[in-house]
């Protein structure tokens, strides 16, 4: 019984929701505003992804969100990224006909706008599955339109695979698939061709069928061609300038994202703001701060989103983190002629763990001037005091006052605005009123605001924007414009 009440309160949850349709491009060529929808990969282990491999659902999410679109994947099942989790209908070694016998329960539940259907391994040649295959793509459509007639399918002609002879059919499925879409009678299932271009030597890993890095990024950008085609294009689109700063011992490189003012002379230098996302040094995205990046970009500063090493990518603590967060300032000092950035002009900003990283940029060092030390702190629900807990690294918790914030503020430590909700569970109130009492003591400006009942976050940059999100921009442009930045 407890299960079916379930089932029946996400059903009748659903039908509520079904109103909110994407805004898509009409068969006139008119476009209406773009406005959010629900997205869905349905497939099996290529759209699930696993620890050895790399599923296309976060680079597409990364495309989807610098492009301006306002989206949520939904799903009953969940997949590890760097920005936590994405939800999904993934489905590790089942096969499409197992998909069809569920879409029919799972889509009443999840009823997504759009759905992204890549099926079609899984089976033996030995068993000539092409035909079953073909009739199941067929049902699984006519069981989402019968639920939502609306609806935008999205059918990929499926990668190859170089495990053969097993995998020997989806060359002949691929073409059942295309002929398939080509004789419906609908304007509202797309053919997307997967199979192109994709070669499964350049493209899988040691399997021979599931992605890599590049064949997850080659399908994510396949994937959001087509969706362009049928949604209304977005208002306001993301266009940073992504300049490596650092580059890390296996090769890879860590980046700027620069968001630059226009109409900026030649020789004027303007003042700049850099954001570190938050994620408790184990998770996140600089992409997390675009919004911000491109306000202030407008309003005339040089803004930076900072990407820098965490956890799930680089095995890495929050010192690692903090020494990137170094390097970043000290190249933009270096290369602010460059970037047309004043050098003695430059605030940093962050959230939770950013936060921290922005708090002990300006604490951390010797009282005397250092090279990485901002001249204005913006920080939103900072972890300040690293010693009260182990943040998930209790190992190393004995060392945390090393890069502790509040352990090192000085006079040197520059003007502060503080944001918090008064429910926050991982900052209290009393550790920032603490920090807060101590700069003002050492003849520091500290400018704290509360808000009152709010969590940690303040808001969700991945859902939709609240009043809180608001407040936080004018109280942060407000600080900006009283210290002479904005």
């Amino acid at each position: 019984m407890k299960h079916r009440s379930l089932y029946l309160y996400l059903l009748f949850f659903s039908l509520l929701c079904r109103d909110a349709r994407p805004c898509v491009s009409t068969a006139t060529g008119q476009e209406k505003k773009q406005e959010r929808f629900t997205l869905m990969g349905l497939g099996d282990s290529i759209t699930e992804g696993a620890d050895f491999f790399t599923c296309y659902l976060y680079p597409l999410w990364e495309k989807l969100f610098t492009a301006g679109y306002q989206f949520d994947f939904i799903g009953p099942r969940e997949s590890k990224c760097r920005i936590g989790t994405l939800n999904h209908c993934g489905f590790s070694g089942k096969n499409v006909e197992f998909l069809e016998s569920k879409i029919d329960s799972l889509y009443r539940i999840y009823p997504a706008d759009i759905v992204l259907l890549h099926a079609g391994h899984n089976h033996f040649v030995e068993e000539k599955p092409v035909p079953g295959m073909i009739a199941s793509y067929k049902s699984i459509i006519h069981k989402i339109q019968e639920i939502n007639p609306n609806v935008r399918i999205l059918i990929a002609q499926v990668i190859p695979s170089g495990k053969l002879p097993k995998y020997s059919y989806i060359s002949e499925l691929n073409e059942k698939i295309a002929e398939m879409v080509a004789g419906l009678d609908s304007g509202h299932v797309f053919l997307v061709n997967q199979a192109q271009d994709f070669d499964w030597q350049k493209y899988t890993v040691h399997d021979k069928v599931h992605p890599n890095k590049a064949g997850a990024e080659k399908m994510a950008s396949i994937w959001f061609e087509a969706l362009k085609k049928v949604l209304a294009s977005p208002e306001t689109a993301f266009s940073p300038e992504i300049v490596p700063y650092k580059t890390l011992v296996k090769g890879d490189s860590l980046t700027l994202h620069i968001f630059k003012p226009r109409n900026v002379k030649t020789g004027e230098k303007r003042p700049a703001i850099v954001y570190f996302f938050g994620g408790g040094w184990k998770l996140g995205t600089p992409i997390q701060f675009y919004r911000e990046c491109a306000y202030y970009a407008s309003k005339g500063m040089v803004a930076v989103s900072v990407d820098y090493r965490i956890e799930y990518l680089h095995h890495s603590t929050p010192f690692e983190s903090f020494d990137d967060a170094k390097d970043a300032m000290r190249w933009l000092r270096h290369h602010s002629s460059a970037y047309q950035i004043d050098p003695d002009k430059i605030a940093v900003a962050g959230g939770s763990a950013g936060g921290h990283l922005a708090a002990a940029l300006g604490t951390v060092g010797s009282d005397e001037a250092v090279n990485y030390r901002p001249n204005l702190s913006v920080l939103y629900y900072p972890v300040v005091d690293m010693v009260l807990r182990g943040y998930g690294f209790p190992e190393i918790k004995r060392d945390f006052e090393k890069i502790s914030p509040i352990h090192h503020l000085s006079e040197a430590t520059p003007s502060t605005l503080i944001l918090l909700g008064t429910k926050d569970p991982i900052v209290s109130v009393e550790t920032i009123r603490a920090y807060q009492d101590k700069l003002l003591q050492k003849g520091v400006d500290c400018e704290l605001h509360l808000f009152e009942g709010a969590g940690h976050p303040i808001f969700l940059y991945r859902k939709p924007l609240t009043e809180d999100y608001y407040k936080v921009r004018k109280l942060t442009d407000d600080f900006l414009k009283r210290e002479g930045f904005l």
